[in-house]
């Protein structure tokens, strides 16, 4: 099937009448990018999808951040990186290290005696370079398919890319003298200088200071997951970081760029683009991310299959085995947020159909809330298959034993708990009575006992769900919003105190990071002058009824505070403190 990938795609390359390549008019980056997508897609997706047996299919999870790291290489299928540039390169200029590769028309020479001479000349020497970084068994293919084409012409990329991705290292697309884009480099090195990026990204958000060791290495693990999560990438490998720190360099340059990646852990397609700035002034400060990948539609979502059944867009029908992009939305650090570590949320879901190129962008493949109720169910009751990454250190395949469904547990809790925060009541309900039913069930008493250490883990990861919860409410609530409404002054204030009296008898379960954000929510509230000169310097004579509790509200939440406060003290004086660990 995938030799017929895109074979209905408008204006994608084909061969004329003649199998001779036909010129390209390919002009900025946008229509590489496109171009580049069916290719990327029908060669390092499908084509090994339908010639590798058991092809590692992305779990719909899995491109849901916070990304996992992958602990297997899948050495068998394919990878690489691509670099595309709105420019011609200049060696000595650029910053990176590669192959310079040459068109024709890179050749400035004012006599046509020897351009059938110069031709050859030009081709083999890029022939030797090419040749010079393939591995030796495929230079007899490789001669036999390309003797007499120019390896440059965008228009024969599609030949080339077998054995591109046979090569360590990048290669480079950019515009030749003519203004033209092709192959123009090859085995290119992008710097990552991670060392400094990882500083400066920590000093900007405040979790460095200059010169301060022990606050590094407190924070580096966290600054680290935040700045490559920024980019869509976990704690990985030097390509894919290499790929993003040179994204995020680029940018800074206001460099119009692609960088595509492909890593043989992860099977997926990542795409750096440089955005376009609303103004030169209000330049974006990530380069836009995303993701491709064969995906399974999970079997409860029958509407959908139905319709991607009807309309021709599975790869593979059975295996209900679809192509899903998906795109970003970057978040800036807020020390402030509940969700301090959210790095990026999906901002778009779109299934590719494997002919024609058509895009369905109305289904949500991976983050349809009642499926991930029902996975939940599948695991605590042991029908779920699959496999989690326990602690970034075990892969767990099955739910056969209390074990493997606690592990399963904390970890698809941690996966999940940004969107578990953001809820609805109703669906949080569902999440609540399926955890109480399971990790309270007087039948399991036992096994946990045994378990003792593993069950408090998962207990612990629930307990900062319940927490977070409470403190996203009192975000809302600082801004006098409740359930989407405008609240004034005395309802904001009494839910807020109801909501911290009820937190004070759960944080025994203690996380200092909760703790420090509900002392900075109340006081903002506290110092709001508005309710300060209108409600608390007045006399309760110059009051009225509603002036009066809102008054007493304030002082109420007040005491809260104090409360927060001392038992902030006595944990810390008792080292009793727990980091969040999200």
């Amino acid at each position: 099937m995938w030799e017929k990938a895109f074979s209905e795609v408008p204006g994608l390359f084909r061969k004329n009448e003649s199998s001779e390549a036909t010129p390209l008019e390919l002009r900025t980056i946008e229509q590489v990018k496109s171009h580049f997508d069916w290719l990327h897609i029908k060669h390092c997706l499908l084509k090994p999808y339908f010639e590798t047996e058991e092809y590692p299919l992305v779990e719909s999870r899995e491109l849901l951040p916070s990304f996992e790291v992958d602990l297997y290489e899948y050495k068998a299928l394919p990878g690489f990186t691509a670099v595309v540039f709105e420019r011609p390169l200049s060696s000595f200029q650029e910053i990176f290290q590669y192959d310079s590769l040459h068109s024709l028309t890179d050749w400035q020479l004012d006599f046509e005696a020897d351009a059938c001479s110069l031709e050859g000349n030009v081709s083999a020497a890029n022939t030797r370079t090419f040749l010079s970084r393939l591995p030796k068994r495929h230079h007899a293919e490789f001669v036999k398919q390309m003797h007499d084409s120019d390896i440059c012409a965008l228009e024969n990329y599609e030949n080339m890319l077998p054995f591109l991705l046979e090569l360590e290292r990048a290669h480079i697309i950019a515009h030749d003298s003519s203004g033209a884009f092709g192959l123009q480099g090859i085995y290119a090195s992008l710097p990552s200088n991670l060392d400094s990026e990882l500083k400066q990204f920590g000093l900007k958000i405040g979790k460095f200071k200059p010169g301060d060791s022990f606050m590094y290495e407190c924070n580096r693990l966290f600054v680290y997951h935040f700045l490559m999560e920024l980019h869509g990438f976990p704690i990985v490998s030097e390509r894919r970081t290499s790929a993003a720190m040179f994204a995020r360099r680029l940018l800074r340059q206001g460099e119009r760029f692609m960088i595509r990646v492909l890593g043989q852990s992860d099977r997926t397609i990542t795409t750096f683009t440089s955005p376009l700035a609303v103004s030169a002034r209000r330049r974006k400060a990530h380069p836009k991310v995303e993701k491709i990948a064969l995906v399974q539609v999970n079997e409860n979502q029958t509407e959908a299959i139905a319709l991607l059944k009807d309309q021709g867009f599975f790869v593979d029908e059975k295996k209900r085995v679809v192509i899903l992009r998906v795109t970003y939305q970057q978040h800036d650090y807020n020390s402030r947020n509940i969700r301090e570590d959210r790095a990026l949320s999906v901002r778009t879901q779109e299934v590719i159909h494997p002919i024609t190129g058509r895009i369905l962008d109305h289904l949500n493949i991976i983050q349809d809330v009642q499926n991930m109720i029902l996975r939940l169910n599948d695991i605590v009751r042991g029908e779920f298959k699959g496999t989690v990454n326990y602690k970034r250190r075990e892969n767990v395949t099955d739910t056969d034993t209390h074990e493997k469904r606690l592990k399963f547990l904390f970890s698809w809790l941690s996966k999940h708990m940004h969107r578990i925060i953001d809820y609805s009541d109703e669906y949080y309900a569902q999440v609540v009575r399926v955890l109480d039913g399971y990790l309270l069930a007087p039948d399991n008493y036992d096994v946990f006992n045994e378990l003792f250490d593993l069950h408090q883990e998962v207990w612990s990861k629930y307990s900062q769900i319940q927490q977070a919860r409470k403190i996203r409410a009192l975000e809302d609530l600082h801004a006098r919003r409740y359930k989407g409404e405008r609240i004034g002054y005395r309802r904001t204030l009494e839910l807020m105190t109801s909501i911290l009296n009820e937190l004070k008898f759960e944080i025994v379960n203690y996380f200092d990071k909760f703790v420090a954000k509900v002392l900075v929510i109340g006081e903002d509230m506290v110092s709001d002058r508005y309710l300060q000169r209108n409600y608390v310097e007045k006399k309760d004579e110059e009051l009225s009824a509603y002036g009066l509790e809102t008054k007493r509200l304030y002082y109420r939440l007040v005491a809260l505070l104090d409360e927060f406060r001392s038992i902030r003290k006595s944990r810390m004086s008792t080292g009793g403190t727990r980091s969040i660990g999200f």
